[in-house]
């Protein structure tokens, strides 16, 4: 009889999930992580695991101080707003956007303003030299004593750093270009990426010491590496804004010490990148009512600003009349198109329009549907809309006027900024909104009649 051989069983397994396959594969077939599975020999039965005596014990929840951690501001206010209220000691915060979007910048300018009230950093680039970095922070303005730079990518290097300087605030520029020597693989690898993003918030913890971590992200947007680098950090923050404008946005799409819904608004200049505390301003023309023009209050988080929309409508020169949009969704104007023709008998259906944002912001809300009807409506007809109108209303396919999240919030934001005349619900429909403004072109001297 053949003799029973004891064999170890080998498979391969995915190092995010768990997922195991026969072979090896280049992509996980459960999570479809790229890297992920290795090969992994089966492990004998564990054996039973001895209680130990824990070093605290455990208390009641009652019993725990609820006075909250003193944070520390950055000095940025816009970016304080978003981390809610400033950086809590020892917390881990990720901050991703696009290549060449401005982390880095942004993140200087965190460090010097930090370093001015007298709390020293230590600013880690991995992708940059000493040199580089100097050069930007002269041109910025980003100079100062307390400030440390240090340009490596191993990690027991940079963790030396730490103990040599004692910072107060720690930035590393970025996960993905550091590497630790008890890891297997190159920078940006998975299991480099845990382990270099493990270490760094285990020295948070342990020192009560924030660290702020640049992450790449990939080709769609989201944070390149191992999903659990999100749920590992305390705080994650995203940084975007379109190339052709300078309008920069901070949004905190997690955040364990305050709200999500905050945004930071900056722009992009050639001193770095400058907060903005109220930019109202940039979204809005030059104030001349020209037809073809309605404002609307969008909501950026829990910030309401007051956002300009500008149509303009011509004959067509071939058979077939153009829908042109920037900043604002084309199957939602091609909708409001067909409502204003079936609903308001406003003919556009042979003719070229144009519909555009001021400022370069995107309006993906239903709120600026009234806003792109008056303003087509007003090209239409050549005919301005009255001064200090501002129209808040998502449009219905049967034409009515419905009503939106935080309206009040956006009607108290127009009062704030002077505008006297808010169509909105109360109009109930389109063809009423249209025939409420001869009423308010009647209370403002010098206006003409309406539509």
């Amino acid at each position: 009889m053949a003799s029973k051989r004891a064999a170890t069983t080998s498979a391969y397994r995915c190092t995010e999930c768990g997922w195991t396959s026969a072979k090896w594969v280049g992509r996980c077939g459960e999570c479809q992580q790229w890297g992920t599975v290795v090969e992994a020999t089966a492990a004998a039965p564990a054996h039973a695991v001895t209680p130990l005596a824990p070093a605290r014990s455990a208390r009641p929840i009652t019993a725990i101080d609820t006075r909250e951690t003193p944070r520390r501001t950055t000095g940025v206010g816009e970016f304080d707003r978003v981390l809610g209220g400033g950086i809590v000691p020892g917390a881990a915060i990720l901050l991703s956007g696009e290549p060449g979007v401005g982390k880095s910048t942004l993140l200087l300018e965190v460090a010097a303003q930090s370093a001015r009230a007298g709390r020293r950093v230590l600013y880690v680039s991995a992708e940059e030299s000493l040199g580089q970095v100097r050069l930007r922070a002269e041109r910025t303005g980003a100079l100062h004593d307390e400030l440390y730079l240090a340009s490596e990518t191993d990690l027991a290097t940079i963790l030396g750093h730490v103990d040599e300087t004692r910072p107060e605030l720690l930035i590393v520029d970025s996960v993905q270009t550091v590497a630790s020597s008890l890891v297997d693989g190159a920078p940006g690898h998975p299991s480099q990426v845990r382990e270099v993003a493990s270490t760094l918030i285990r020295v948070a913890k342990e020192r009560n010491l924030p660290v702020i971590i640049v992450g790449h992200v990939t080709k769609d947007g989201q944070v390149a590496g191992p999903r659990v680098l999100e749920h590992l950090v305390d705080v994650v923050c995203h940084f975007e804004g379109d190339r052709q404008t300078a309008l920069r946005f901070v949004r905190a799409l997690k955040n364990r010490f305050g709200a999500t819904d905050e945004v930071g608004c900056f722009e992009q200049t050639s001193r770095g990148i400058v907060e903005v505390p109220d930019p109202s301003a940039l979204f809005l023309g030059h104030g001349s009512r020209e037809p073809g023009t309605c404002v609307t209050i969008a909501l950026e988080g829990r910030r309401a600003l007051p956002v300009e929309v500008q149509a303009l409508t011509l004959q067509p020169a071939s058979p077939n009349p153009r829908r042109i949009v920037s900043g604002v969704d084309a199957a939602r104007v091609a909708m409001v198109l067909a409502v204003l023709e079936k609903r308001a008998k406003i003919r556009v259906s042979d003719q070229d329009v144009y519909v555009s944002t001021v400022g370069g912001v995107r309006l993906v809300e239903p709120a600026a549907d009234l806003a792109i009807a008056l303003a087509v409506a007003s090209a239409v007809s050549n005919r301005a809309n009255p001064a200090g109108l501002v129209a808040i209303g998502e449009l219905s396919l049967a034409g009515e006027v419905r009503a939106v999240t935080q309206h009040d919030q956006r009607k108290a934001e127009a009062a704030r900024l002077g505008y006297r005349n808010v169509i909105d619900t109360a109009s109930r429909t389109l063809s009423g909104a249209l025939r409420d403004l001869p009423r308010r072109h009647a209370a403002d001297p010098g206006d003409e009649p309406g539509f």
